[in-house]
């Protein structure tokens, strides 16, 4: 039986929340909070498999929650309205199991519940997707501009290619080598591959 703890700060949806797991013949809601701090006392107490939680609650966030059950042994849902790439990362770093969306079907929960039991990670495909693209900071301009300098065109090949003043080429590279932190073309061409952002 897995056993499990859900935080969330609106009562009715913890209720449902609560009344849906329980109805799957593998799970047990062992204990309700309104707050992450509650949360971190139920799972001391009752030593669940898996604790599910929203991110913004009052007392102590789900964040601040998942960072202190870091060490705990219980594994850690955050099941949340917020496609915050920024909460993503915290999440990550926090070490979670699985982040989900309020917005996906209800028996995605519980799939995602027994595949996390199993040893897997489970995150909101969206999630993925913008923590992915929030890595490059490149302009989809600025990386045709470096994808023709990495295939060896030089600044006039690229303004002809482009149908853009060498000027313009030009500026493209400074700031295409200010926004990766790179002191030449070689470097941001390294930087790029390294990343795995070329096509």
């Amino acid at each position: 039986m897995i056993r499990i703890v859900i935080a969330e700060d609106q009562r009715m949806l913890l209720g449902a929340l609560a009344s849906l797991l329980d109805l799957e013949e593998d799970m047990t809601v062992v204990g309700k909070a309104a707050n992450g701090e509650d949360a971190v006392k139920l799972v001391h107490l009752h030593k669940p498999d898996i604790c599910v939680m929203d991110i913004e609650m009052p007392v102590k966030s789900g964040l601040d929650a998942a960072e202190e059950l870091k060490a705990s042994g219980c594994k850690v849902i955050i099941l949340t309205t917020f496609a915050r790439s920024g909460y993503f990362e915290r999440a990550l770093k926090a070490g979670v199991n699985g982040y989900l969306l309020k917005d996906s079907p209800s028996e995605e929960l519980a799939d995602a519940i027994r595949s996390i039991m199993a040893g897997r990670r489970i995150y909101a495909p969206e999630l993925m997707d913008e923590a992915y693209n929030q890595g490059n900071p490149l302009t989809e301009r600025e990386k045709e501009v470096l994808e023709l300098i990495a295939d060896g065109k030089n600044t006039k090949e690229i303004a002809s290619e482009l149908f853009i003043t060498t000027g313009t080429v030009r500026n493209y590279i400074s700031v295409i080598l200010d926004k990766l932190d790179v002191s030449n073309r070689i470097e941001a061409i390294k930087r790029f591959k390294e990343k795995g952002w070329f096509k």
